[in-house]
């Protein structure tokens, strides 16, 4: 949604979707704004109660038939086992992604890992139309007077119209965008735990190739899953930037990280989108 400076400053029930990869600082700048007023719409946490509560119990579930003692209490009725996610702690979504390479070092073969790589996106697609509900329930249901929502550093992959139409229409589009120096401090935390992620299919493949060549393997059963995702996370930096931008050009704006980073209240945010509304403009 593009609009003047006034006419954010005048809008009664401001929305806003941040937008940035992982670790840019979107859930830290939403967490200045006061939870009285402004309803924290988190992408990840729906995709994860919602869209991927299923899968991601039944993944759970197969793992715990692998132990003796927890699959006879399992088949008897006599223990149950609950999906615990919050939208600070969403490792069930990430424990499910899992990571591409030799299963005897805790990866999965290409087949299942693109199989649940289509159900992420297919969930991360409909958490964000459902953006345009949850405005309405925000306001009517729970009289919140904002909306803010948290996306996942894989929005810029969905390339899905109907998506970006809600996001669009609905609310502010902001972009985090991170300098090189946090692009290099996101690197360098991958490299100390990296985690699994989503890739865009076309991406993976071409970049799995390439991998293979490089390391002298010849199927992705041989690799080892940490040093592939160590290795492939700067090419997904490299790979998301113009997407990001892309987005922020076509519906919204752009801030840095680095002035994130100095917002400290909802005084200070309510300027900073202002200010790039009015950078924008000029």
């Amino acid at each position: 949604m593009h609009m003047s400076a006034k006419q954010f400053r005048d809008w009664e029930h401001k929305a806003i979707t941040i937008l940035g990869m992982s670790g840019v600082g979107k859930t830290t700048l939403s967490n200045h704004l006061p939870q009285s007023s402004w309803f924290h719409y988190s992408g990840d946490y729906r995709i994860g109660t919602r869209y991927l509560d299923e899968p991601i119990m039944d993944n759970i579930r197969q793992q715990a038939m692998q132990v003796g003692f927890l699959r006879d209490l399992l088949r008897s009725d006599s223990i149950y086992i609950a999906n615990n996610i919050t939208i600070h702690n969403l490792e069930p979504i990430s424990s499910f992604l899992g990571q591409l390479g030799s299963s005897a070092q805790g990866g999965l073969g290409l087949d299942e890992f693109l199989r649940r790589q289509h159900l992420h996106r297919e969930a991360e697609n409909h958490a964000m139309v459902d953006v345009a509900s949850f405005m309405a329930k925000a306001q009517e249901i729970y009289g919140y007077q904002h909306f803010l929502n948290d996306t996942g550093g894989s929005v810029c992959e969905l390339d899905s119209p109907e998506a970006e139409c809600v996001l669009a229409e609905n609310t502010v589009v902001l972009y985090i965008r991170a300098d090189e120096d946090m692009e290099q401090e996101l690197i360098h935390r991958s490299e100390s735990n990296p985690k699994p992620m989503y890739y865009n299919e076309k991406f993976l493949i071409s970049q799995l190739s390439t991998y293979l060549d490089t390391a002298g393997l010849s199927d992705a059963d041989e690799m080892d899953p940490k040093a592939f995702a160590r290795w492939i996370f700067p090419q997904l930096v490299q790979h998301r930037r113009p997407l990001y931008q892309a987005l922020a050009d076509k519906y919204g704006y752009t801030i840095t990280a680095a002035e994130a980073a100095q917002v400290t209240s909802e005084a200070d945010f309510l300027e900073l989108v202002e200010a790039s509304i009015g950078r924008a403009d000029s």
